[in-house]
């Protein structure tokens, strides 16, 4: 059998992993979008550049 204090022990180290978790979910997100919007600002960069270069 579980103290009371040990079940508060449990639940408290149980939500920090799925805050952590949670963190580590929301920042892989954010590195994904943040790739795509470097990959499509630098198609834009050189489609600029390209036209730059005709003109």
């Amino acid at each position: 059998m579980t103290s009371h204090v040990d079940e508060a022990v449990a639940a408290r180290i149980a939500a920090a992993k799925a805050k952590r978790r949670q963190r580590r979910q929301r920042r892989a997100e954010l590195d994904e979008y943040r790739q795509h919007g470097l990959t499509a600002r630098h198609t834009a960069k050189l489609a600029r550049r390209a036209g730059e270069e005709d003109q």
